[in-house]
């Protein structure tokens, strides 16, 4: 991968540059999931985070879980999660998100630093992700949810090593000027 190909995917729309890790192990849970899928998931997080040196963990101490994954059959199930709105900081998420045809949602709170505080997700279902199989599906949620990427990203060998790069005790834990995609470039080769 190029630096520019590294910057365009923390570059948001307004063109602002943000990569961002997590500056404290994670614990996930997640919602709306069967047995045998909740299992390829647990996986999934725990493999791609180990490849990246983090750490994961039962519990977070301030909130009990700082990953969490909510997964729903349409948006309209999402109503029925207590304090949507209070645990979101978006009033009417589930129309929104229906309204604009979403497949998948993310939402990042940073700590002091700008490090990864935690991250909710919600995914629809029902939608393009109706027929995604469990173990690609579970790996693409994983990634997603290592680093601050602006867009969607396709699970692969280059990501891992870019997710890997970032996640280097030398680098910081956010970056917000694009030189630093030259410096996780460097640190993949």
């Amino acid at each position: 991968m190029t630096a520019d190909q590294i910057a365009a995917l923390f570059t948001r729309a307004d063109g602002t540059y943000r990569c961002a890790r997590w500056g404290r192990p994670v614990a996930p849970v997640a919602f709306g999931l069967a047995d045998e899928t909740l299992d390829i998931l647990r996986s999934a997080l725990k493999a791609g985070f180990a490849h990246a040196g983090h750490p994961v963990v039962d519990t977070d101490p301030e909130s009990g879980s700082n990953l969490m994954l909510f997964f729903a059959r349409g948006w309209d199930d999402l109503a029925g999660v207590p304090d949507l709105d209070r645990l979101t900081g978006q009033p009417d998420l589930p129309a929104r998100l229906a309204s604009e045809g979403a497949a998948s949602y993310r939402i990042f709170r940073f700590d002091e630093a700008g490090a990864i505080r935690a991250c909710l997700a919600f995914f629809d279902m029902s939608g393009p992700l109706a027929d995604a199989h469990p173990g690609a599906l579970a790996e693409k949620i994983a990634m997603e949810s290592m680093l601050t990427f602006a867009q969607e990203i396709q699970p692969d060998a280059q990501k891992a090593a870019l997710i890997r790069a970032a996640y280097d005790p030398v680098m910081p834990v956010v970056a917000d000027d694009p030189s630093h995609a030259l410096r996780l470039m460097a640190r993949m080769a």
